[in-house]
C-alpha cells in the first residue's frame, strides 16, 4: 500500500514561503536577521561588546578559521570533506618554525609549509578518488597521522617564531583593517568568483549533486575533487601561517579545537552534507555568527566549557537543519 501524499503547499500562502526560505541553499536571509537579533542581545547584556574595537578582535579572530571555512565549503559542495584541515594548520606551522631554526628564510619557509599542506591535501584525494575510501574516515586517518607527527617533530611543545615581515600577516593592519581580514576577504570573493563564473564552478555543483551522471556527461569527477582537496590542504597551511604569526609561536595543536566550529560554519551557513548546495557567502555569515557568539559569550563571562556545549548545539541544529531540507522537503 502507498504511503500518503503530502498535500501540494499552495503557491504564495505562508508555508510556501516558510519552504521557499528552507530550500534557499544559504539561507542567508534568515542567518541575517539571526545576526542581528545577537547583536542586539549582546549589546544590551554587556556594555563593551558594541564597540569598533570588539568586532575588529571577532573578525580577526576568525580569519583564519575562515579561510579552512571558505575552501571547506567548495569540497563539501562537491561532496568531499576534509577532516584534517586544522591539523594541516598546526604542522605548517611546526614545519615554518623547525626550518627557521635550521636557517632557512621565513619566506622559502612558508612556501614549503603551504606546499606540505598541498601534499597532504593530493594524499587525501588519493585515499578518495583511488582507493575510494570514504571521505570522513580517509581525511580523520589524516588528521591523527599529521597531529601525531606535528607532536614528534616537537616533542608537544611550542617553538618562538620571531619575524617583523612575518609578523604583519597577524598583526599588521592596511588602512586600518587587520590583514588576516583582508586575506579572509580576498580568499572569500576569489572562492566566489571560481563558484558563480567560471566552469570549474559548474563542475563543483555538478560533482556533488550527481557524481554518476556528472562523469557520463563528461565532468572530470575525480579531477575536481583531487583540486579541492589540495585547495583545502594549502588554506589550511595559509590559515596556520597567519595563527603563527599572531600568536608569534608554532605550536602542533594550535588549530585542532577549530575544527568543528570551521565543519559547523559551512553546513550553518547553508552547504548539504550530501553535496550540490551551498554558498560561500552563507559560510562567511556563519563564521561572523559563531565568532561573535564566542566574543558574547566571554564578555558574559561564561565558562569555556559552555562555550563548547553552545558549538555542540549550533552543530546538531545545523545538521538538522540541512537533513530538514534535504528529507523532509525532498530537496
Amino acid at each position: 500500500m502507498q504511503p500518503p501524499k503530502p498535500s501540494p503547499v499552495i503557491e504564495g500562502s505562508p508555508q510556501a514561503g516558510w519552504i521557499k526560505s528552507l530550500r534557499n541553499p544559504t539561507g542567508v536571509g534568515v542567518l541575517f536577521a539571526f545576526y542581528i537579533l545577537m547583536l542586539i542581545v549582546f549589546s544590551i547584556l554587556s556594555p563593551f561588546f558594541f564597540s569598533p574595537q570588539n568586532f575588529i578582535s571577532i573578525t580577526t579572530n576568525m580569519a583564519y578559521i575562515g579561510l579552512m571555512a571558505g575552501t571547506q565549503t567548495l569540497l563539501i559542495i562537491a561532496g568531499g570533506l576534509d577532516m584534517s584541515v586544522a591539523s594541516v594548520a598546526g604542522i605548517s606551522g611546526v614545519v615554518l618554525s623547525l626550518l627557521l631554526g635550521v636557517g632557512f628564510n621565513i619566506w622559502v619557509a612558508a612556501g614549503v609549509s603551504l606546499l606540505l599542506g598541498a601534499f597532504i591535501g593530493y594524499l587525501n584525494s588519493i585515499s578518495v578518488t583511488r582507493i575510494r575510501i570514504n571521505p570522513l574516515i580517509a581525511t580523520l586517518g589524516m588528521l591523527n597521522i599529521v597531529e601525531g607527527l606535528a607532536l614528534v617533530m616537537t616533542g608537544g611543545l611550542t617553538r618562538p617564531v620571531s619575524d617583523d615581515g612575518f609578523s604583519f600577516l597577524g598583526s599588521g593592519r592596511v588602512l586600518g583593517i587587520p590583514m588576516p581580514v583582508i586575506l579572509m576577504v580576498i580568499s572569500f570573493v576569489a572562492l566566489y568568483w571560481l563558484l558563480s563564473t567560471t566552469r570549474f564552478g559548474r563542475f563543483v555543483y555538478a560533482t556533488g549533486g550527481n557524481p554518476d551522471a556528472s562523469r557520463l556527461a563528461g565532468v572530470p569527477v575525480n579531477g575536481v575533487l583531487t583540486r579541492l582537496f589540495v585547495l583545502s590542504g594549502v588554506s589550511g597551511a595559509l590559515s596556520g601561517l597567519i595563527l603563527v604569526a599572531m600568536l608569534g609561536a608554532s605550536a602542533p595543536t594550535a588549530a585542532s579545537s577549530n575544527l568543528l566550529t570551521v565543519i559547523a560554519s559551512v553546513i550553518l551557513g547553508g552547504t548539504s552534507l550530501a553535496g550540490g548546495r551551498g554558498s560561500v557567502w552563507g559560510t562567511l555569515l556563519a563564521v561572523l555568527i559563531l565568532g561573535t557568539l564566542n566574543n558574547g559569550l566571554v564578555l558574559l563571562n561564561v565558562s569555556s566549557f559552555w562555550q563548547s556545549v553552545t558549538q555542540g548545539v549550533v552543530l546538531l541544529l545545523a545538521v538538522g537543519l540541512d537533513q530538514l531540507r534535504t528529507k523532509v522537503l525532498g530537496d
